[in-house]
């Protein structure tokens, strides 16, 4: 690239590497996706319509009835999460299966995808189960605090979510191993040393199983930290890649940007159940529900509320995490000092997220800042510190 391009000129080049269809094809799925948070509120409005107007859980709730309490409440809970993705399976084949393929960013079977996705669920009814009947035990014995101290359980589950998801659950989906010896294992041992990760927690997954997509992940607190890098990265990047994209993703790590989703998650859960105290009757009798807030077959109406709170909140989510994504940036900048390298893997990145939205655009829907201006940065970087011989 020519030394006398301005930084901005030379990520506007790089951004125009792609071509254009690749780039109307990028703007198209990324334009999409957008719809796909509005439809996503539709789709769980019409799964509690049908819910709670078949009574599907008041017929459950009525035949636990005299049953253990804490029993009843996991059966109905567990009841909903498994129907309610069941009814919503064909959209969930159509957004996250069959689009995916059509816009060449996944090649995996519909059978293997299922399958996957049957594991997902057997997990999350359980889990969710459990989680949901703390909820409701809090609502029935801690009166109009149920919410304070929902939000502080929302927290507990969060990190022993960070704790165990890299060992006990990571692993029923991929298949992870140790890096093979070579360049790659050597550039990622710095990368580990400079974080305070421990070499033999280090490991290449196969993520090509789920997604084409170049990625690379430091997961993890505590004694199941690890750096995880995607045999689609080893397949398509240089070592310089590498080392840029896994520095980014230590750099998560390294700041603690772990820790700080881990008070913001819980402050956001309170939030969520306090304003859900509030417009669950409203909403149930919109809806035809005559169950109580500390009633489970009122899930349905739970479910229609966090749609809508979960949207409206989508914004302030995504900037918190630009904020992380672009500190992150800074991070392998500094560290690793590859921003030639962080550039052109971050271009490979547009394909699913179009690298030149509005402003308006990238503050309601980015979770990441746009490529471009992620390029940018990393050119501007390059040119107040140049390498020696350059």
């Amino acid at each position: 690239m020519s030394t006398t391009l301005t930084p901005a000129q030379q990520a506007a080049r790089l951004v125009d590497s792609l071509g254009p269809d690749a780039l109307a094809q990028a703007q198209a799925y990324t334009t999409g996706n957008h719809w796909l948070l509005l439809l996503n509120v539709g789709v769980s409005l019409l799964v509690a319509v049908i819910m709670v107007r078949l009574k599907l859980l008041d017929r459950i709730a009525a035949r636990m009835e005299g049953r253990r309490l804490s029993l009843s409440t996991f059966t109905v809970s567990a009841a909903f999460l498994l129907i309610s993705t069941l009814i919503a399976l064909p959209w969930t084949i159509y957004t996250d299966w069959y689009r995916e393929r059509s816009y060449g960013l996944s090649s995996q079977p519909l059978g293997d995808f299922l399958g996957q996705m049957a594991i997902g669920e057997l997990i999350g009814t359980v889990l969710g189960g459990l989680f949901l009947v703390g909820v409701y035990a809090l609502i029935r014995r801690t009166g109009q605090r149920w919410w304070l101290w929902s939000g502080g359980l929302a927290g507990v589950v969060t990190l022993l979510a960070l704790l165990a998801g890299p060992p006990l659950i990571e692993p029923l989906f991929n298949e992870y191993k140790p890096v093979p010896p070579g360049e790659v294992r050597t550039a990622l041992e710095a990368i580990a040393d400079d974080v305070g990760i421990p070499h033999d927690r280090i490991f290449m997954y196969d993520g090509s199983r789920q997604s084409d997509r170049f990625t690379a992940n430091v997961s993890g607190i505590g004694p199941s930290a690890r750096i995880a890098i995607s045999d689609v990265a080893l397949k398509q990047a240089s070592i310089a890649e590498v080392r840029a994209v896994t520095g980014h993703e230590a750099g998560h790590y390294k700041l603690g940007h772990v820790w700080r989703y881990a008070v913001i998650f819980p402050l956001l859960a309170m939030a969520f159940f306090f304003l859900l105290g509030r417009l669950f009757a409203p909403a149930a009798r919109w809806l035809g529900s005559d169950a109580r807030l500390d009633e489970p077959r009122g899930l349905p109406v739970f479910a229609v509320v966090g749609s809508v709170l979960g949207l409206l909140v989508t914004p302030l989510t995504n900037t918190l995490t630009r904020v992380g994504e672009t500190e992150s940036d800074q991070y392998s900048l500094m560290t690793v000092n590859e921003p030639d390298a962080l550039a052109t893997a971050l271009v490979k990145t547009a394909e699913y997220r179009y690298p030149r939205p509005s402003a308006l655009e990238e503050m309601l829907f980015y979770t990441h800042p746009s490529v471009e201006k992620r390029a940018l940065m990393a050119m501007e970087w390059k040119a107040a510190h140049p390498k020696a011989g350059e």
